[in-house]
C-alpha cells in the first residue's frame, strides 16, 4: 500500500510517498512565494497548482512505483481561495496571517448571534479565521464576490482539482464557524452578513475517499488512473497525529515557518477558552487543545537573512554562536512577534522586538534571544493549555527547527517538561498518511504511531537553567504587557504618515 501526501506549508509544496511500513519511498518539492507588505499576506493558487502536478510527477518517477493506492492533500488552515464555476481563482489567495480584515471582524462580533457561535464552536472570530475574510472581499471587492462559487481552503481548492468534488474535511470546517453540534455552518450569521451558504463547500469526515484520481491528473503525474482521493485535514491537526501521541497530557510542537503547538486529552469536562483552541478529533476519539502562531521556524529564517547570510553555513554557525552566549542572553529579550502574533495572545498589532540592547552585546546574544524566544512560545501556549485544566506531561519536538539541538535543549529547560526530538521531521505529511490508512484500511492509530513516529533522541531540562528561565520569562511577559499600547500607537503613526505600502515578493 503506497500513499502520496501532497502538503503545502507557507514556504514550499511538497510530494511524499509512503509505504504502509512508514518508510519515505520518495519527496520532492518546490518554493512558493508570497506578496506581503505590514498588513497583506497573498499566494498564487495557480502556482499552487502548476508546483503541485511538477512535485507529485517527480515523486512518482523518484519511487520506482507501479501503483499509488491512496492521494491526500494537507495545508495550512484559514486562507482563502475564491474559485469561480471553472476551478479557477478569481484573486489571490488571503493567507492565514493577514490581517485586513480588522473592520469586518469587528462588525462580526457586533453581531448579535456571534456570541452564542463562539460560545459553541470554541472559536474565537479574528482576522485569522475565513468569515471575516469573505466579508472583506464582499465589501471591498463586489464583482469578486458575486463571481465567486465557492469560498474555499487550500485543502479544498488542492483537492477539488484532484478529484473534481467540492469538499472540506469537518475541521478545516471549524474555520468557517461550522459547528461539531450541529453539523451545520451558521446560518443565521451567514444570512445576516450576506454570505450565501451554498458558496461554501461540503462537509466530510477526516479519512473518507472523495472518489478517483481524475484521468487527466493521473495522466500528467505518471500514475494509475485508480488512485484513491481521501480527505485528511489542515497542517497542524496532520502534524499532531504524526507526531506519534497517545497519552493524556501528550504535545507535540512542529515548529516550520510556524509552531504548532498542541496536547492530548481524553478528559470529558475541560473549561472554555479565548486563547487556545479545543478541536474534538472524531478519528482519533480524543480532544485536541492548542493552536498555532504566526512565525515559529521562520524567525530562524529571518535571523539567517539578516545577520547570516554570508554564512556558508549559516544554520551551524547561528547555534555555535548562541551556545557561547548566556542563559538570558546578557540581558536581551526578544519579542517574536514579526507578522502579529495567533495564539494564544491574539494581537494583529504586536510586532518584534529586541529589548535592553547594550554596547556589549553582538549578533551572538541576539541570536540567543531569537532563540529563547522560540521556547518561551511554547511556553505560553503551555500555560493557556493549562487554563483548560489540561497539564502539557512531555513534547514530542519536529520541524525545522527540530534539526537545532541547542533549541531543543533551551526548550526543555525553559518548560521544565522532557522533549522527545522525533526521528522524521516530515510529521504533517506523516500523519496524513496515517489518518489515510486509518480511515481506510482501519489500523489503529496506536500502531501507525510505532511506524511513522519514532523518536530520535530525548532531552531532559537542566532544572537549575529552569529556575534562571523562570525569571527571564517573567521580564518576557513583563515586555510585552507594556508595549501592547504602544504597538497599537505605533499603527496609528504608520497610518498617519504612509502614503503607501510597499509590497515585497518573497519566500516566507
Amino acid at each position: 500500500m503506497n500513499v502520496l501526501v501532497l502538503n503545502m506549508g507557507m514556504k514550499s509544496i511538497r510530494s511524499i510517498i509512503f509505504d504502509e511500513s512508514g518508510s519515505k519511498l520518495s519527496s520532492s518539492s518546490r518554493t512558493l512565494t508570497s506578496a506581503l507588505d505590514d498588513i497583506h499576506v497573498e499566494q498564487y493558487p495557480d502556482e499552487w497548482w502548476n508546483k503541485a502536478i511538477e512535485v507529485m510527477r517527480s515523486s512518482v518517477q523518484d519511487a520506482k512505483i507501479q501503483v499509488i493506492d491512496y492521494i491526500t492533500v494537507t495545508t495550512s488552515a484559514s486562507c482563502l481561495v475564491c474559485m469561480d464555476e471553472g476551478g479557477h481563482p478569481l484573486r489571490n489567495a488571503i493567507m492565514v496571517s493577514d490581517k485586513r480584515a480588522i473592520e469586518e471582524v469587528n462588525e462580526i462580533k457586533s453581531n448579535a448571534f456571534t456570541t452564542d457561535i463562539v460560545k459553541d464552536t470554541g472559536l474565537p472570530v479574528s482576522v485569522s479565521v475565513m468569515l471575516p475574510k469573505i466579508l472583506w472581499v464582499k465589501k471591498h471587492e463586489g464583482t469578486i464576490f458575486d463571481n465567486t462559487r465557492y469560498f474555499l481552503s487550500p485543502n479544498d481548492y488542492l483537492l477539488y482539482h484532484l478529484s473534481g468534488v467540492v469538499a472540506t474535511d469537518e475541521l478545516n470546517a471549524v474555520k468557517f464557524h461550522y459547528s461539531f453540534n450541529t453539523l451545520s455552518y451558521p446560518s443565521r450569521l451567514l444570512k445576516a452578513l450576506g454570505i450565501p451558504e451554498d458558496k461554501l463547500p461540503s462537509v466530510v469526515k477526516t479519512g473518507e475517499c472523495l472518489g478517483t484520481i481524475l484521468p487527466d491528473v493521473a495522466r500528467q503525474i505518471g500514475c494509475n488512473p485508480t488512485a484513491k482521493i481521501v480527505v485528511t485535514s489542515y497542517d497542524a491537526i496532520c502534524s499532531f497525529v504524526g507526531s506519534g501521541v497517545s497519552g493524556e497530557g501528550d504535545a507535540s510542537d512542529v515548529s516550520g515557518t510556524v509552531t504548532v503547538f498542541r496536547m492530548l486529552s481524553k478528559k470529558d469536562a475541560l473549561l472554555p477558552s479565548d486563547r487556545v483552541y479545543s478541536t474534538p478529533f472524531h478519528q482519533g476519539g480524543f480532544t485536541i487543545i492548542g493552536g498555532s502562531n504566526n512565525l515559529g521556524g521562520g524567525l530562524i529564517e529571518w535571523v539567517k537573512q539578516c545577520y547570516y547570510s554570508k554564512e556558508e553555513y549559516p544554520y551551524e554557525v547561528m547555534e555555535k554562536e548562541a551556545a557561547e552566549s548566556d542563559i538570558g542572553a546578557r540581558g536581551i529579550i526578544f519579542l517574536p512577534y514579526l507578522l502579529g502574533e495567533r495564539a494564544p495572545i491574539w494581537n494583529d498589532n504586536a510586532r518584534g522586538t529586541f529589548f535592553g540592547l547594550e554596547r556589549i552585546h553582538t549578533r551572538k546574544d541576539m541570536t540567543r534571544a531569537v532563540f529563547e524566544a522560540a521556547a518561551f512560545i511554547d511556553r505560553t501556549m503551555m500555560e493557556a493549555i493549562g487554563e483548560t485544566t489540561a497539564d502539557v506531561t512531555s513534547v514530542r519536538l519536529s520541524g525545522g527547527l527540530a534539526r537545532v539541538n541547542l533549541i531543543s535543549q533551551i526548550k526543555a529547560d525553559v518548560t521544565g517538561k522532557e522533549v522527545i526530538v522525533l526521528s522524521e521531521f516530515e510529521t504533517t505529511a506523516s500523519g496524513a498518511a496515517m489518518m489515510v490508512i486509518n480511515g481506510q484500511e482501519g489500523i489503529p492509530f496506536s500502531e501507525l504511531s510505532k511506524k511513522f513516529s519514532k523518536s530520535r533522541m530525548t532531552v531532559h531540562p537542566d532544572m537549575e537553567n529552569h529556575e534562571k528561565y523562570n525569571v527571564v520569562y517573567k521580564l518576557f511577559k513583563e515586555t510585552y504587557e507594556s508595549l501592547v499600547p504602544m504597538f497599537d500607537r505605533r499603527i496609528e503613526l504608520l497610518n498617519k504618515i504612509r502614503s503607501s505600502r510597499e509590497t515585497q515578493i518573497e519566500n516566507l
